[in-house]
């Protein structure tokens, strides 16, 4: 009997191991997911379509671009955009590889402040897809964009007159090393 108890115990501890080193490895893609779909810790979300109403209030929408490890220059053409709230923006980045080589680049995004996530919608965008840039080639990348009527009726929200988008390009996880 004392020996089925040691086995039972043992097999619940491999189990929970087993069960915890899972959630661990899940935890990412599963936060990212959350992110994207709540607009938590304003993580900008997709949409589909632009909305029907759009407002007088405007919104300054600051874009930030980033480069993490990688030989190449990015920018937004315009440092600033002034939209009225549930109006479509469109904005241009240029993206050149400097090096003497093809890089694989992936970009990331977020808004500041947190609490606009969930307002800052976009159409289109290049983020979270690799793309792959030749030696000393520059690209042009479109993102479109609306700020959702909701933001102004939304009482911890409703302050928010400027909005910064930061992207952030970084070497894809898929690239080969070099």
């Amino acid at each position: 009997m004392r020996t089925d108890r040691k086995n039972l115990i043992a097999i619940v501890c491999v189990l929970g191991v087993m069960g915890m080193t899972g959630a661990a490895f899940a935890a990412v893609p599963l936060y990212r997911m959350f992110c994207q779909v709540t607009g938590f810790d304003g993580t900008v979300r997709r949409a589909q379509k632009a909305p029907d109403q759009v407002l007088d209030q405007t919104v300054l929408v600051r874009f930030d671009t980033n480069v993490r490890g990688l030989p190449m220059t990015f920018k937004a053409e315009q440092a600033t955009q002034r939209v009225r709230i549930g109006e479509t923006g469109l904005a241009y980045f240029d993206v050149t590889n400097t090096s003497d080589r093809p890089i694989q680049v992936r970009a990331g995004y977020n808004v500041v402040p947190e609490y606009t996530g969930p307002y800052f919608q976009k159409l289109q965008c290049f983020c979270f897809t690799d793309q792959t840039l030749a030696a000393g080639e520059t690209r042009q990348f479109p993102m479109q964009y609306f700020i959702a009527p909701e933001l102004a009726t939304d009482r911890d929200a409703r302050g928010a007159r400027e909005i910064t988008l930061s992207y952030t390009f970084y070497p894809s996880v898929d690239a080969p090393a070099a």
